[in-house]
């Protein structure tokens, strides 16, 4: 007998029942599939890098609009009791 030969018969057999681990080889309906892809889609690493870029940028553009209407705020002359005058920033009732 050759190598090639005596090497099969010490290989363990498959199991017949064997699946695939997790949902990829659970039962499941064409619904199931279609509101939960993520679950059965492999992972498609450019679309995530896009999606964490614009993410990211979306948050960093609501930021940077957030520090500039700061800056922005309007002065008023302002009189207090004493019948002083200074300049004071508009605020709204929410501050």
């Amino acid at each position: 007998m050759s190598e090639k030969e005596a090497g099969k018969g010490t290989e363990a057999p498959r199991e017949k029942g064997f699946r695939t681990p997790g949902l990829r080889g659970a039962q499941t309906s064409t619904l199931f599939r279609a509101f939960n892809p993520e679950l059965f889609v492999k992972p498609n690493k450019p679309v995530m890098a896009f999606g964490l870029v614009t993410i990211t940028l979306c948050v960093g553009y609501l930021g940077y609009m957030h520090a500039t209407k700061e800056n922005d705020q309007q002065l008023y002359e302002a009189i207090d009791s004493e019948g002083e005058r200074y300049m004071r920033r508009k605020t709204s009732k929410w501050d």
